[in-house]
Order: C-alpha cells, then sequence, then structure tokens
C-alpha cells in the first residue's frame, strides 16, 4: 500500500506593519495629547505662540513682496513640514512619558538620537513643499493663462463663479490631494521615530508609510481630524495654532507610540 506524504497548510504569513487599532484610538490620541498640553501648559503655549508668529511672519512678507498668490499653497505647504517643527512637543511627550522632568531647554534644543537624520528629513519635507508650490502655480497658468493674480479680495470671484475656476479647484485639489497622502505617509511616524530611535532617515519614512498604508482606515481618520483642527486654526485667523498645533503634536507622539510593536 502506498503511503500518501501529508502536506501540511500553508504558514500564514504575519504582517509586521498592521497593528490592532480601533476607530476610536484616534481620539485617545488627542486625550493623552491634551493631558500632555495641560502638564506644563505655558510651554506648550509658547511653542503655539512661536509657530503663530513665524507664520504670521510669513504671510506678512509673501503680502509685503506681491507673492500673494503662493499664500493657499503656502498654507497647504504647512501641512507638509508641520510635523518636523512639532519635535520639541515630542521630546516634552517623551519625557513625560518616561517620567522625566521637562525644562525649556528640552522643549527648543532637542537632542535626537537618529543624531542629523531628523535635519535630512526635515530638508526633504521642505522640497516637496517647495515642489507642491510651484505645482499650484503651474496649475493656475494652466487654466488662467499668463494672467496677473487678481489679489485676495477677487480671488473668490474668479474661483467659484467660472467654469474655468471650479475645473482648476478640481484639478488643484487632486493634485494636492495627492501630495498631501503621500507628505502625511511619510511623516506621520517618522519623525517621531527619528527622535526615538537610531535609524536613518529614508528607513524611517520607509516605515511611517508601511505603517499608514497597513492601518489606512484609522489613520485616514486620524488624518481627516488634523485637516479639520488645521483648517478650524486657519478659520480664527491662525490664532487657534497657538492651542491646536501643540495639541496635535502632542497626540502625535502617542499616535507614534501606539503603533510601536511593544504597543500591541
Amino acid at each position: 500500500m502506498t503511503m500518501l506524504p501529508s502536506v501540511a497548510p500553508p504558514l500564514q504569513t504575519v504582517n509586521r506593519w498592521a497593528r490592532p487599532l480601533t476607530m476610536a484610538d484616534p481620539f485617545k490620541w488627542l486625550a493623552m495629547g491634551w493631558s500632555d498640553f495641560r502638564t506644563q501648559m505655558p510651554m506648550s503655549l509658547a511653542y503655539g505662540m512661536l509657530i503663530i508668529a513665524i507664520s504670521l511672519g510669513l504671510v506678512s512678507g509673501l503680502i509685503a513682496l506681491k507673492r500673494d498668490y503662493i499664500l493657499f499653497p503656502v498654507f497647504a505647504g504647512f501641512m507638509v513640514i508641520g510635523p518636523i517643527l512639532a519635535v520639541g512637543l515630542y521630546e516634552k511627550s517623551r519625557r513625560i512619558e518616561e517620567g522625566l522632568p521637562v525644562s525649556w531647554r528640552n522643549l527648543f534644543f532637542v537632542r535626537p538620537r537618529s543624531g542629523g537624520q531628523i535635519l535630512f528629513t526635515g530638508v526633504l519635507l521642505c522640497l516637496l513643499m517647495i515642489i507642491w508650490i510651484r505645482a499650484a502655480v503651474l496649475i493656475y497658468a494652466l487654466f488662467f493663462g499668463m494672467v496677473a493674480f487678481p489679489g485676495l479680495d477677487r480671488i473668490a470671484p474668479m474661483l467659484f463663479t467660472t467654469a474655468t475656476g471650479w475645473a482648476m479647484l478640481a484639478v488643484g485639489t487632486l493634485v494636492g490631494g495627492l501630495f498631501a497622502a503621500f507628505s502625511f505617509a511619510i511623516s506621520a511616524f517618522s519623525i517621531p521615530m527619528l527622535l526615538d530611535q537610531r535609524i536613518d532617515a529614508l528607513t524611517a519614512m520607509g516605515s511611517s508609510m508601511a505603517l499608514v498604508w497597513n492601518n489606512l482606515r484609522v489613520l485616514m481618520l486620524w488624518a481627516a481630524i488634523v485637516l479639520g483642527l488645521f483648517l478650524a486654526s486657519l478659520a480664527t485667523g491662525m490664532i487657534g495654532l497657538i492651542v491646536t498645533y501643540p495639541l496635535l503634536g502632542h497626540a502625535t507622539w502617542h499616535a507614534y507610540r501606539a503603533v510601536q510593536p511593544e504597543a500591541k
């Protein structure tokens, strides 16, 4: 009698990037971020005030130099470089988590465990923002030709009352969405990771992208929350950034901790 060899079922491949996250987790990250914000609150408020001072200075400079036509792309570009500017907030949350003292020096003179790799990531994000601004200018030129920017007071009728304006908004939103999705994917966790670990910039950005892709539903909700709070801050003339920026910075640290293997 011939014996047939037993065939073992194929081993299930474990997805090393998937995490047991739920749709409630982004709100937990916000709650923990709020707790960090309230811990030595003047530090976080000062950080937010510094960010808004830089933002208002940039906006005033663009208007004074008659470069107001790139204001909207610059606002969108802030979402690209925002994570790198929040490194001091990540450090504050890290020290609170580890039970270490927090000082002003810790907040503004951060020493990442990855060394200069975090600066390299910042340069890449700045280049991505510049590319987006150039793309936005090209999109405007493709639809309206070499027509001078009409000014902030007349741009709304130009965009919302003409077929060309609606078409430009549709294309601009699509292209901007692609830039935003890519920048969010590579920066959502890479900056906190570079602060916390000895790792190179490209590995950190690749890991961030893999974590976002493999936990997409929850991270899409987190991205929507970040975007919603940022738009709400713009609606207040950017004054809201004093609170929302440090809040999101602290919450981002807890989002990073939630996707670490030991956080399972």
